[in-house]
């Protein structure tokens, strides 16, 4: 009887946050909550708008972010956390946190690198 290699859902949870705005835009919805389209990118000046559509819409496709329309005039729009996206929140931030360890390692070893080459 063969036994089954389990499936590494590693890559699963990669997909649906690689990208190279959606941690981005996920790390501004934790920090300030509910936010309009307008006031995200703000936030993240360097994002095109199409870019952040795109990226806004594959996280609610995956009920990660939620949508919430008002018929108003001009339309307004908000973007929030959906309860299931906020199950994310650890990750991101023990991610973060490994990021900036990881920048500062870095650094580290390249000062240790630019010290061993002046002798």
């Amino acid at each position: 009887m063969m036994q089954e290699t389990p499936i590494c859902r590693v890559e699963t949870a990669l997909e649906i946050l690689t990208g190279k705005w959606k941690p981005s835009i996920l790390l501004e919805l934790i920090t300030h909550g509910t936010l309009r389209f307008s006031e995200l990118k703000r936030h993240l000046p360097n994002i095109t708008q199409k870019m952040l559509t795109a990226q806004l819409r594959e996280l609610e496709l995956n009920d990660i972010v939620h949508r919430e329309i008002y018929q108003v005039v001009p339309p307004r729009v908000e973007y929030s956390l959906t309860d299931y996206g906020r199950t994310l929140m650890p990750i991101l931030h023990a991610m973060n946190h490994w990021g900036e360890q990881h920048a500062v390692h870095m650094e580290q070893k390249e000062q240790e690198q630019h010290t061993a080459s002046l002798r």
